[in-house]
């Protein structure tokens, strides 16, 4: 069975690039397939995975595909986070920081 290229979500580039720009390392996934998320990333000294999901899209649009439902619920290093937008990343990034530095 041949495998179709793997699209990428529109806001993929713009949330990638700021992921970068917050100091994050990034790798993005996207073509590993088998519902393995899009991106892994690098901060606070922890390695994440995030699925991207374009927000401008209607709900019913933006669902995680079985594959990726599966690989969400089978994963035991975590729950892959589901960013849609730019400022959820910022917001999420946020996050994982006042996370860490409370830790300190």
């Amino acid at each position: 069975m041949t495998r179709r290229a793997a699209k990428i979500d529109r806001n993929q580039p713009e949330i990638v690039d700021t992921l970068r720009a917050l100091g994050c390392s990034v790798k993005p996934c996207h073509a590993v397939g088998e519902g393995f998320p899009d991106l892994v990333v690098g901060v606070v000294g922890s390695t994440y995975l995030a699925e991207v999901k374009d927000g401008e899209l209607p709900p019913s649009a933006r669902k995680l595909s079985p594959g990726q439902v599966a690989f969400h619920d089978e994963w035991r290093g975590g729950r892959p986070v589901v960013l849609e937008t730019v400022q959820q990343a910022i917001d999420w990034v946020a996050s994982l920081r006042k996370t860490a530095e409370a830790q300190q």
